[in-house]
């Protein structure tokens, strides 16, 4: 009897031993199984606010300074920004629905620099005498876009393409002679003109924090007719909520 008690009691305890153990390696293996998610650094649904400045070049070789430009205006030089180059800054606001999708707004403003001529009075034997002076003025511009970006894995880098069309404002002005009666001329000064202008460009971002990005990219900004179009190169940061 008491052996048959003995036999039982080293069973139960056997077996009491073998389900701990198993339980034991069921919890090891869970938790080995049970990996931490990795973060990503650019979110599924995310709001960008970008600020950032820009160098702008036109598409011409020159910006008609000079007798030429004045009476051939049509034949040389840029005809919207009338400069060979231009700086400024701007801000964007895109909202991406996707991870890879964004619409958006975006706003610029250009510190254009042309020359400005003037003549009055009767032309001297050897030509036309001119005056000329500096014209400094801001050349803005709104625009919507369409963002495509590509996060590389769950890397910092993500570069990405878009595409906008929107308006810009307060360029093209222009110099003319007119006859002032009694063979004698005087410049007469056309305000600046507002155009639908389309942009398209890519660049790079690279997330210094989850929230913070370093952005650069280059556009190509196509204004009515070949002489208008110009490019900007920009570089400024990025804030995503």
């Amino acid at each position: 009897m008491k052996k048959t008690i003995l036999s039982l009691t080293i069973v139960a305890v056997t077996a009491l031993c073998s389900w701990a153990g198993t339980e034991e390696y069921g919890k090891q293996m869970k938790q080995t199984m049970v990996q931490p998610v990795q973060e990503c650094w650019y979110g599924d649904t995310e709001m960008n606010v970008s600020l950032w400045g820009t160098y702008a070049f036109t598409g011409t070789s020159e910006n008609a300074i000079g007798a030429p430009g004045f009476f051939f205006e049509d034949d040389i030089g840029d005809r919207y920004l009338q400069a060979d180059h231009a700086w400024g800054g701007g801000i964007d606001f895109k909202y991406f629905w996707h991870k890879y999708f964004g619409f958006g707004v975006e706003g610029f403003g250009l510190d254009a620099k042309r020359t400005e001529f003037n003549f009055t009075g009767t032309p001297t034997p050897g030509g036309f005498t001119f005056d000329k002076t500096e014209d400094r003025r801001l050349v803005p511009g709104v625009l919507g876009t369409l963002t495509f970006r590509w996060p590389i894995g769950c890397s910092r880098f993500a570069p990405y393409v878009w595409a906008g069309g929107g308006g810009i404002f307060n360029g093209g002005e222009k110099d003319r002679i007119v006859p002032a009666g009694g063979g004698s001329s005087t410049t007469v000064h056309d305000d600046g003109t507002d155009k639908f202008m389309g942009q398209f460009g890519g660049g790079v971002e690279v997330r210094i924090t989850r929230h913070i990005g370093w952005i650069n990219d280059f556009s190509w900004n196509v204004v009515d007719g070949p002489r208008n179009n110009f490019g900007m190169a920009r570089s400024g940061i990025n804030f995503a909520f």
